[in-house]
This record gives structure tokens, C-alpha cells and sequence, in this order.
């Protein structure tokens, strides 16, 4: 039986984790932290959670939480976590970051988010099905959730050398922005409408880019937009191709490369069906009339294989544990 703890355990992504870990068939949680919320129980703050989760919240402390756990996920604001990492790394504990802080080399990281990092630590990037050196990591940068949809819709076109260019469209439920609200997230401002942000600046791209980029020589265009639902990212690969391919053809490659990817489905997009899972669902369409344009659609749950639920799967793999267990369940459709 894993301990873990949760470090950061009050905002979206930290209330999704438990919500996950306290019903996962390995996991004890022995930590949830706060520093704002210290003593309180976690169930008076995330009631859902009542009757499955007896912990009261937490300040952290590094040696105390190395020493209670055997992996530590933290979720934390960009620019935090590393501290909390430096405290950390001197002691034996396995890290899941859902943070930015490690998603990218320290110079790109630096230029991309306006600050340098205090403790550039080396980490694995925790896409497991780009990315099966996780399974030997230590420390993992949990992706954000807009690079996950992305990278895993354009991936096998890409690693087979025939993408030029990828041009992502996503649009993303609410609760990506966070439990604060802010101008875009307002509700009145947000009912009935769909906002684009962020249109050529967002610091999602450059792990787009990097990720992507491993796999082969392409160029990234990405716009986000959120729109007025709770969860979900739907993404609209626009993908511009080096030669002409067949229907065929390109279902042959994204079999052939998600065959071993359980979270992976092949199937046509809808937002419910990930609702609350980790899956991503992944469907295409090449254009007949222009054959060496392809257009991907797929669709996560941004809580889920967006932070959370990828987090867990990262930590099944660090942990030698089969990356379902705990998380293989179906959506909530309707």
C-alpha cells in the first residue's frame, strides 16, 4: 500500500486528486496541505469527499512529508512548487508536480513564464504515452491539460513524418481557469458565449512544441478558448501534410501507435464520454478533395487526463503498479 499526500489540497486540481487517490485500491492518504485552511477538515471545505476522506489539512512541511510518504503530488501556482521541490529532493520521496515548473528546459521555462527557476531540477515529462521513461522517474512534470489533448491528437502523424504544419483549436471548460475568478470566468460574461485568449501567446505552446517536437520536424500554431461548461477540452487538429495520404493510411497509424495506450480510444469525440475519466478519445478525417490535409478532433477531461487523472496514471507507473489501476472507469454520460 503506496502513502501519498497532497500538497496544495483546496484548489480544483489538488479536491480532483483526492477525490481519485481515496478511492484508489493502493493508495492510503496520509497528507493533504494548506496553509490557509490548517486544521481544518478536508471534508468541511471539499464536502464531497465526506465520509471517505477523515484527513485535516496541513502545513507543509518538507522532512514531515518525505517521511510520511512514499510519493508526494504538488499542486501548487507556477513558481511555487519549485521551492517545494529544493526542501524536498534531499529526502527519499517520489514527486508528482502538476505545476509548469518542470515542464520545460530552465531557459525556455524562463522565457516563457518570466522567471527563472529556483531549483532547475532535471524531470521527466509525465506524458505516458509519449513518454514511457516515467516509469523510472523520480521527479515528474505532470503536462498541462491543453498540451495533452494536442499532443496526443497530432502525435502519430507527426512520428511518422508527415506533418508540416499543426494548427490546434481547443476549447476548454471552466474549471481550467481555477477556483478564483477572473474577468474570463465571471459568469456573466461567460453564459452563452465562447472567449478565445491567449491567441498567440498562451504558455501551453511551448510544450506543444517541445513534445511534438521530439517526435518530428513540424511547425505549432495554437489558439485556446474557454467556453461555459464545467469540464472538458475539445481540441480541432487542423493538420497540413508533406504528401497526400489515405483513410486507411492513417488509421493504420494511430492504431499501430496507441496499441499499447489503455487511455487512448479511438472513437468519435464527445465530452461526456470523457467526463471524469482519464481517456482520451481520438477521431479524423482526411479530406478527400485535398488529401494531405487531416483534420484530428480529440477530447479529455481537463481535471482528469488533463491534470489529475494523468497525475495518478504518472504515479502508478513511478510506483510499479499496472498505469490503470485506480483509474479505469467509464464517463459521465449523459
Amino acid at each position: 500500500m503506496l502513502s501519498v499526500g497532497v500538497v496544495g489540497g483546496t484548489g480544483y486540481t489538488g479536491s480532483e486528486l483526492l477525490r481519485l487517490l481515496c478511492v484508489h485500491p493502493e493508495v492510503r492518504v496520509v497528507l493533504a496541505t494548506s496553509r490557509k485552511e490548517k486544521g481544518r477538515p478536508v471534508a468541511d471545505l471539499l464536502p464531497h469527499l465526506r465520509g471517505l476522506v477523515s484527513l485535516e489539512y496541513s502545513e507543509f512541511d518538507a522532512r514531515a512529508a518525505a517521511d510520511a510518504c512514499d510519493l508526494l503530488f504538488l499542486a501548487l501556482p507556477h513558481g511555487t512548487a519549485a521551492d517545494h521541490v529544493k526542501h524536498l529532493w534531499e529526502h527519499d520521496v517520489k514527486i508528482v508536480d502538476l505545476s509548469a515548473d518542470y515542464r520545460l528546459p530552465p531557459d525556455i521555462y524562463a522565457k516563457v513564464y518570466g522567471h527563472a527557476n529556483p531549483f532547475p531540477q532535471q524531470a521527466t515529462y509525465g506524458l505516458p504515452e509519449l513518454r514511457p521513461e516515467v516509469a523510472r522517474a523520480r521527479l515528474v512534470a505532470n503536462p498541462g491539460c491543453y498540451p495533452t489533448g494536442a499532443s496526443l491528437a497530432a502525435a502519430p502523424l507527426v512520428a511518422a513524418g508527415l506533418v508540416e504544419l499543426a494548427v490546434f483549436d481547443s476549447k476548454s471548460g471552466i474549471s481550467g481557469a481555477g477556483t478564483e475568478p477572473t474577468a474570463t470566468s465571471h459568469y456573466p460574461n461567460m453564459a452563452e458565449n465562447v472567449i478565445p485568449y491567449s491567441v498567440t501567446t498562451h504558455r501551453h505552446r511551448a510544450e506543444i512544441v517541445q513534445e511534438l517536437g521530439r517526435l518530428g520536424d513540424v511547425r505549432v500554431r495554437f489558439v485556446p478558448h474557454v467556453f461555459p461548461g464545467v469540464r472538458g477540452i475539445l481540441t480541432t487538429a487542423h493538420l497540413e501534410l508533406r504528401r497526400d495520404v489515405t483513410p486507411d493510411e492513417v488509421e493504420r497509424l494511430y492504431r499501430d501507435f496507441y496499441a499499447r495506450a489503455p487511455f487512448v480510444r479511438l472513437q468519435k469525440p464527445h465530452l461526456a464520454n470523457v467526463r471524469g475519466t482519464n481517456f482520451c478519445d481520438i477521431a479524423w478525417e482526411v479530406n478527400r478533395a485535398s488529401p494531405r490535409e487531416v483534420v484530428v478532433l480529440s477530447a479529455i477531461d481537463n481535471l482528469g487526463k488533463g491534470a489529475a487523472g494523468q497525475a495518478v496514471q504518472n504515479m502508478n507507473l513511478m510506483c510499479g503498479l499496472d498505469q490503470t489501476r485506480g483509474l479505469f472507469w467509464p464517463g459521465l454520460a449523459p
